[in-house]
C-alpha cells in the first residue's frame, strides 16, 4: 500500500532533493510525495489529498510556521501523525513541538538517512492506528448488527470476539420462548397503516426490552410472533429460571400494553406465551451472506404447540414440566398432560403465575380441584364447579369443567 507524504517547507531546492533520494521507493509505489511551501498551503493542499497519511514540516516559514501547522492538524479530525524539522540545537521549538503533539523531529541540515529510517517509523505507526481503527469500525458495525438479537451485554462480547465463538452451528440445551397476538390478522385488515406501524413497533419494541433485560436472544421476529432463546450464544446456567420470569414479565407488558390501547380505542389481542427446554440445534444459518442465529429441533416445536395451545386452554401463558422443573422456586398451577401434534407421549404443563396471583386462595383451590381430577376423583366435578362459580373469569378452572360436563376425564388433554 503506497503512503503518501506531505512536505511543508520553503526552501527552493527540497523538492527536487527529497524526489531524487526518494526515487526507489516512489517507483516502487510505496510512497507518494506531495509538496507545500507554508503551513497555509499544506492546509489547502489537505482538503484536495485527505488521503495523506503523514506531515513532514519545517518550523520557519512565511505566512504560517510549523508549530501553527502542527496545531491546527491536532485540531483537526483526522490528525495526521506529524515530523517536525527543526535547526540543530533549537531544542525550545522541538519541545514545544512535540507538547502540540508532533510524533517526532529531526534537525537541519537533514540527514537523510536518519529521515528515511523516521519516516518508516512513522509510516509503521500510521499502520497500526488503521488497523486498530478499521477493527473498531467493524466491531461498531458488528454490535449494531448484533443488537438486533442479543442483549446489550452478549452483543458487546460477541462484537469482540474475532473469532465468532458461539456462532457456530451446535447443539446445545436451551429454554425457548414462542409469543404470540390472538386475533392480529384481523387487526391488519382493519387498521390504518400508520396505526398499526405504530402499534407493532411499539409492541415488538417493549417485548424485545423485556427479553434482553433478562439476556434472552432474540431468535426471530416474523410480524407479531416472536421466537426467544435462553442457553445461546452463551453459557446461563439459570437458564430455566431465565425463561419462566422473561415469560411473566411479557406476559405483565402485554396485558399492561394492550390495555393502554384499549383505552385509545382499539381492541388488541392477547399475547399467548408458550415455553420448553431441552436439546436443540442453534446457530448461524444464513449462510456467507447473511445473519440467522436462530434454533431448530423438536424443542423448538414443542413451544410453538405451547403456545398454540393456549387457544384451546384460555390461558395466556403454557410452559412444560422441563422448564418447570428446572426453573429455581417455580411457582404456577398444572394444566394437564397435553397430547401435542408430533407426540406420541403426553407433556405436562403448568401455566407459571406471579406471587401475588400463586399466593391467592383459589390457587390453592384450583390444585386440590386439579388433585382430585388427576386421581380420577368423581368430586372433581363439583370442585371445579364451586370455584368457577366464585371466579368465573378463571379460564382455566372453566375448562376443566367444560371437559368433565361433556363426560372427560382425567388430566390427559387431546387439544386438536
Amino acid at each position: 500500500m503506497t503512503s503518501t507524504i506531505l512536505f511543508v517547507d520553503d526552501e527552493p531546492d527540497l523538492e527536487a532533493l527529497i524526489l531524487q533520494k526518494f526515487r526507489k521507493q516512489i517507483r516502487d509505489g510505496r510512497v507518494a510525495m506531495i509538496f507545500a511551501r507554508d503551513g497555509l498551503e499544506a492546509l489547502q493542499s489537505l482538503e484536495r489529498n485527505p488521503h495523506v497519511d503523514m506531515v513532514v514540516a519545517d518550523i520557519n516559514m512565511p505566512r504560517m510556521d510549523g508549530l501553527s501547522l502542527l496545531q491546527k492538524l491536532q485540531e483537526a479530525e483526522d490528525k495526521k501523525s506529524t515530523i517536525i524539522l527543526s535547526a540543530y540545537g533549537d531544542m525550545s521549538n522541538i519541545r514545544t513541538a512535540m507538547n502540540r503533539g508532533a510524533f517526532d523531529f529531526l534537525t537541519k541540515p537533514i540527514d537523510f538517512v536518519d529521515l528515511e529510517a523516521t519516516i518508516d517509523k512513522t509510516i509503521r505507526h500510521v499502520e497500526m492506528l488503521r488497523e486498530a481503527r478499521r477493527r473498531q469500525a467493524e466491531a461498531e458495525r458488528a454490535h449494531a448488527s448484533l443488537s438486533r438479537y442479543f442483549s446489550p451485554a452478549i452483543a458487546k462480547r460477541l462484537a469482540a470476539d474475532a473469532e465468532g465463538d458461539g456462532m457456530e452451528v451446535q447443539w446445545r440445551n436451551v429454554a425457548t420462548i414462542f409469543t404470540d397476538i390472538a386475533g392480529f390478522t384481523t387487526l391488519v385488515e382493519s387498521a390504518a397503516p400508520e396505526t398499526l406501524g405504530a402499534l407493532l413497533n411499539e409492541y415488538v419494541g417493549g417485548m424485545t426490552e423485556i427479553v434482553f433485560a433478562h439476556e434472552g436472544t432474540v431468535a426471530k421476529i416474523i410480524g407479531d410472533a416472536i421466537q426467544v432463546l435462553f442457553n445461546a450464544p452463551g453459557d446461563q446456567p439459570d437458564y430455566a429460571t431465565r425463561a419462566v420470569a422473561c415469560a411473566n414479565d411479557l406476559d405483565a407488558w402485554a396485558e399492561d400494553f394492550r390495555a393502554r390501547w384499549k383505552a385509545k380505542g382499539l381492541n388488541f389481542g392477547i399475547t399467548r406465551i408458550g415455553a420448553h427446554a431441552g436439546p436443540a440445534l442453534v446457530g448461524n444459518f444464513g449462510g456467507n451472506r447473511f445473519f440467522d442465529y436462530t434454533a431448530y429441533g423438536d424443542t423448538i416445536n414443542i413451544a410453538a404447540r405451547l403456545e398454540a395451545a393456549n387457544k384451546h386452554l384460555g390461558t395466556r401463558v403454557c410452559v412444560s414440566a422441563g422448564v418447570a422443573e428446572a426453573a429455581a422456586r417455580f411457582q404456577g398451577r398444572p394444566v394437564g398432560d397435553l397430547l401435542l401434534r408430533g407426540r406420541s407421549e403426553p407433556l405436562r404443563a403448568f401455566e407459571p403465575l406471579p406471587q401475588e396471583k400463586f399466593d391467592a386462595p383459589e390457587t390453592a383451590q384450583y390444585s386440590q380441584a386439579f388433585a382430585k381430577l388427576q386421581a380420577g376423583d368423581a368430586t372433581a366435578m363439583p370442585a371445579f364447579a364451586a370455584l368457577v362459580g366464585v371466579h368465573a373469569d378463571d379460564p382455566l378452572a372453566g375448562f376443566h369443567l367444560k371437559r368433565l360436563l361433556n363426560g372427560a376425564s382425567g388430566v390427559v388433554l387431546q387439544l386438536e
